[in-house]
């Protein structure tokens, strides 16, 4: 089912790609694809791409946005078109040779600039053999560069499919830490675990220890996992003050099984309020 879906996003793909260049740079890109020497060309091809393509933003008809939004890659509209014929050529790849594939690619990772880079990141759902690249995954999120982390982090479905706990809590945690759009990150709420909680938790604290205020999501991911410890920190937060972490506080304990935090809530009358009447929700928290 996995590769019919990705296959079908691939074509739309194509078929944006085809409408976002001229007819010279087409045919460059069907020369390659046809070509019999494909790991001894794509390095080149991948570098020369932008120059042959431009590095316009994209176009896309309303039946492909429809198309795209149905699969879950809707935010693709905002690429260019160069980011965008990159992982098409990377996405259509694969010579059946498991061993030269991942020698072929990951030469374009070591190799990388920056935009390069966001493109090889981005096409990360459509490489063959997904199961190959998560080291790679996992090593990018060490990255300082702010567009290579987003490219991860954000509305990037392999992290959440592929990268074991210990990658995953990494990611979430380093997106707090750079400030990066909590609510772009595909599986966050599935991939919620004990562990992840209590490191955002020793995180919170710093973050009050120092002055600073706390990203209300981050609670969203801790609220399941309340039990009596993580509820003493609950109610520090709560006797903050600050009324939009209150409001997410009090979010998450609704979301919890743990009846002490639930009794606690009831004695702050507002926040009693904003749930029983369904006005809170982690939207609500969004930038």
């Amino acid at each position: 089912m996995r590769d019919d879906h990705i296959r079908a996003v691939k074509e739309i793909i194509g078929a944006i790609v085809k409408n976002n260049i001229n007819l010279v740079a087409e045919k460059w890109l069907e020369d390659f694809i046809l070509a019999t020497d494909q790991p001894a060309q794509l390095a080149k091809v991948f570098v020369m791409l932008p120059r042959k393509t431009g590095k316009l933003p994209i176009a896309i008809t309303d039946d492909q946005q429809e198309a795209l939004q149905a699969a879950g890659f809707s935010y693709i509209r905002n690429w260019t078109i160069d980011r965008l014929a990159r992982v098409w050529l990377l996405a259509g790849f694969d010579q059946g040779d498991k061993e030269l594939f991942f020698s072929t690619i990951n030469r374009l990772f070591l190799s990388a600039e920056v935009n390069e880079a966001v493109a090889l990141y981005s096409a990360l759902p459509f490489l063959s053999h997904p199961e190959i690249w998560e080291k790679r995954c996992a090593e990018g999120i060490r990255s300082n560069i702010g567009s290579v982390l987003e490219a991860i982090m954000e509305n990037n479905p392999y992290p959440a499919a592929h990268l074991d706990e210990a990658a995953w809590n990494q990611l979430v945690l380093k997106a707090f830490f750079t400030e990066k759009n909590i609510s772009l990150i595909v599986g966050l709420d599935q991939r919620a675990n004990l562990q992840l909680a209590l490191t955002l938790v020793d995180y919170a604290k710093e973050r009050w220890a120092a002055g600073r205020e706390v990203h209300p999501q981050l609670w969203r991911l801790v609220g399941k996992f309340t039990n009596a410890e993580i509820f003493e920190t609950l109610k520090t937060g709560l006797q903050h003050y600050n009324q939009i972490e209150q409001r997410a506080i009090a979010l998450a304990i609704s979301e919890s099984g743990y009846q002490p935090a639930k009794d606690y809530i009831s004695t702050f009358p507002e926040l009693k309020l904003a749930l029983a009447d369904g006005s809170l929700n982690w939207n609500s928290f969004n930038p």
